[in-house]
């Protein structure tokens, strides 16, 4: 069990964004397209704990693929999204998800999301493109002072910052338009034959941004 220490911000100016990256000598480590699966108790308990319970797939530019069952705890109080995190990889997500179903688990959401992923003062930074509700950028690292560090050194320590989750985030936004989604990809929104969005992610479309001079 670990603790996750983040902070999450709207990502408005993503070019600019990147270029501050390149001077500070990050170094781009992943471009990785997600899909991930959140449950709940039928009565919505982890929600009303403020807990999250998750299977993630992770696919890589060369076609790796990785998943995950994670559970997150409350969040602790104070300026940054602080919570313990438990992870367990697994082999195969379909029987994770039907582990978590016979545990008495049900299916709330599950959606994509594109991720770079950027390593800078002992610190990850996660530059997010997600269906529907947008950019945003994420700072995680080992200590509150570390994230703060890498925060201020890019210009976004007067962003505001987000103690949501993407998930609740999301079904928020799904709620407010009256969309009924329980699988949310990356194009949704789009019109049939409009320009793909930032975070379009095929695995053409991640090798081609990994192998990119911008990171």
């Amino acid at each position: 069990m670990g603790v996750e220490i983040e902070a999450k911000m709207r990502l408005v100016d993503r070019a600019a964004l990147e270029g501050r990256l390149r001077e500070r000598g990050a170094e781009r480590v992943a471009v990785l397209h997600e899909t991930n699966a959140y449950y709940d108790t039928a009565e919505g308990g982890l929600k009303a704990t403020d807990q999250g319970l998750r299977v993630r797939v992770e696919t890589d530019a060369d076609g790796g693929r990785t998943a995950t069952i994670t559970h997150k705890g409350p969040r602790a109080h104070g300026p940054l999204k602080s919570r313990t995190e438990t992870e367990l990889p697994v082999d195969d997500p379909d029987l994770a998800s039907a582990l978590l179903a016979a545990l008495g688990y049900e299916h709330v959401v599950t959606f994509e999301k594109r991720r770079d992923r950027y390593a800078l003062g002992g610190c990850r930074v996660e530059l997010d493109t997600l269906p529907r509700i947008g950019a945003f950028v994420e700072i995680e690292g080992p200590s509150d002072a570390a994230v703060l560090a890498v925060r201020r050194d890019l210009g976004l320590d007067s962003a505001p910052l987000i103690q949501a989750s993407y998930a609740s985030l999301l079904l928020s936004r799904l709620v407010e338009t009256g969309v009924r989604e329980r699988f949310v990809r990356l194009d949704a929104g789009r019109e049939p034959g409009g320009p793909a969005e930032p975070g379009d992610a095929s695995a053409a479309a991640l090798r081609a941004s990994a192998e990119s001079p911008s990171g």
